[in-house]
């Protein structure tokens, strides 16, 4: 049974909007693991929102270990926003560090290719493909 729980934690799942992978670290490790993945693909991280503190904070509620980390690929981005000057309002890229309800440490990334759907320009889809594949690697990685 243990080692069907390291098989699963080894493998990035896709939905129809994000990849996700349960890691075998905690959650402030994996959030520092995350970036340094993410600088090895070209990102940064210009944003980090720890929904828990602002959560508490703002409304006084109690909620799990969960940070949003807004990503930017600066080429990207602005290969994107030449194509498509509203584009902005998608970007960051963003990717979640959590605590599931096993336990466990979660981490997702968006699937640009899916978001970029919503946009009616063609021009875009080889920037999301090669952006998707840079963040899949981020969460294959880890």
């Amino acid at each position: 049974m243990q080692l069907v729980g390291l098989l699963i934690m080894s493998k990035t799942v896709q939905n129809a909007y994000s990849f996700s992978k349960v890691v075998s670290m905690g959650y402030e490790k994996a959030i520092a693991h995350v970036s340094e993945e993410m600088k090895k693909e070209g990102f940064g991280v210009l944003t980090k929102v720890d929904v828990r503190e602002t959560l508490k904070k703002k409304i006084d509620v109690e909620f799990r270990p969960y940070t949003i980390l807004g990503a930017c690929n600066p080429h990207h981005a602005y290969q994107a926003l030449q194509k498509e000057m509203e584009l902005g309002l998608m970007l960051p890229c963003n990717i979640i560090v959590y605590v599931n309800d096993n336990a466990q440490t979660v981490v997702s990334a968006i699937d640009p290719v899916a978001s970029m759907q919503a946009v009616d320009n063609p021009e875009l889809g080889e920037t999301a493909m090669e952006i998707r594949g840079k963040l899949k690697r981020v969460i294959d990685n880890l």
